[in-house]
C-alpha cells in the first residue's frame, strides 16, 4: 500500500511531506498550526540533549519540532507507507543547523510482540485505528482499507531515562503503557502527552487508563493554551458529554519534579480562572 504526497513548507525552509489527500492533518500541518497546544508544552520540556519518544508518530510532525528543538527521538508508527514517509521529514530535520536526531521505528506499541490489522482512515489519515482478533471495523470507520501491521513493546528497543513521552494511538494507549513499564519505571522526571478518547480505547476502561497515570505518579489537566492540574474524577465529569466518536481530549502529565506550569504567567493566570469556573 502506497499514498501520494505533496510538499509543504510550515516552517521558513523547512520541507515537509504530508498525505495528498488527508483532510485534516495535512491542511493544518501546511499553515504550521497542528496541534499547536500540544507542541507548545512539548517544546517547554525539552531541548538539545533532552530525550522524547513519540508513540503514534504518524507523518513525523511531533518527532520534527523534537528534533528541531534538539532532542533525540525515537518514534513508532507502524503503516509502513507512513512510517517511511514520517523518515524523510525527520531526516530533512536533521538536516538543520543544531537539529537533534530520530528514528522511526516500523511498530505499533503494543504489550507484547506480535501483529494486528490496522483500519485506515478514509480522508482523515491520523485516525487509523488497530482491531482486536475477531473484532469487526467500527461503525464510523466502516468501507476503510485495512493493512497488517507488526507490534512490539516499547521496552524491547528503547530504554530509559527520557524526558518527554507522546502517546496518540488511537485507542492504543493502555496497550502502549503496558509495553513501557520498564521504560516508564526508568523515567522519574518526564512529562507527557496522551490522546484520552473513551470511545476507541482497547485493553481497559477510561477510568482505568486514568487510575493508571495517577498511580505513576502523574499530574494531570487538559492539554491547552492554559493547562490547569485535574484530578481524574473532575476529568471524566467533563467527559461525561464527550464519549462518543467525536469525545476525545488529550491529556498533558508531569512528575517527578518536571513543572506542570511552563507557558508562562498569562497561562498560569489563565488556568487558574478556567480552574475556577470550569465543572
Amino acid at each position: 500500500m502506497d499514498f501520494a504526497t505533496r510538499t509543504v513548507q510550515p516552517l521558513p525552509g523547512l520541507d515537509f511531506e504530508v498525505l495528498a489527500d488527508d483532510a485534516i492533518i495535512g491542511p493544518a500541518i501546511e499553515q504550521g498550526s497542528w496541534a499547536g497546544e500540544e507542541i507548545a508544552l512539548m517544546c517547554a520540556h525539552i531541548g538539545p540533549g533532552k530525550r522524547v519518544v513519540d508513540l503514534g508518530a504518524n507523518v513525523g510532525w511531533f518527532a520534527v519540532q523534537a528534533v528541531l528543538a534538539g532532542a533525540d527521538v525515537d518514534a513508532f508508527e507502524p503503516v509502513p507507507a507512513i512510517a517511511a514517509l514520517a523518515r524523510r521529514n525527520v531526516e530533512r530535520a536533521m538536516e538543520r543547523p543544531g537539529a537533534g536526531t530520530a528514528r522511526i521505528h516500523e511498530f505499533a506499541a503494543g504489550s507484547e510482540v506480535g501483529s494486528a490489522t490496522i483500519v485506515l482512515g478514509g480522508t482523515n489519515h491520523g485516525d487509523n485505528r488497530v482491531l482486536d482478533a475477531a473484532t469487526d471495523t467500527p461503525d464510523d470507520m466502516s468501507g476503510g482499507e485495512s493493512v497488517t501491521i507488526a507490534i512490539a513493546p516499547v521496552d524491547d528497543l528503547v530504554t530509559g531515562p527520557i524526558d518527554f513521552l507522546k502517546v496518540d494511538t488511537q485507542g492504543s494507549e493502555w496497550h502502549a503503557l503496558q509495553g513501557a513499564t520498564a521504560l516508564l519505571a526508568s523515567s522519574p522526571k518526564l512529562a507527557l502527552l496522551l490522546e484520552f478518547w473513551p470511545y476507541a480505547l482497547r485493553g481497559c476502561s477510561a477510568e482505568e487508563l486514568l487510575a493508571f497515570l495517577d498511580g505513576q505518579g502523574f499530574t494531570m489537566g487538559k492539554a491547552t493554551e492554559a493547562p490547569f492540574p485535574m484530578t481524574a474524577s473532575r476529568i471524566m465529569r467533563q467527559m461525561q458529554d464527550r464519549m462518543g466518536p467525536n469525545g476525545g481530549i488529550d491529556i498533558y502529565g508531569v512528575r517527578g519534579g518536571a513543572p506542570f506550569h511552563v507557558l508562562g504567567l498569562g497561562a498560569r493566570i489563565k488556568g487558574s480562572v478556567r480552574a475556577f469556573k470550569e465543572p
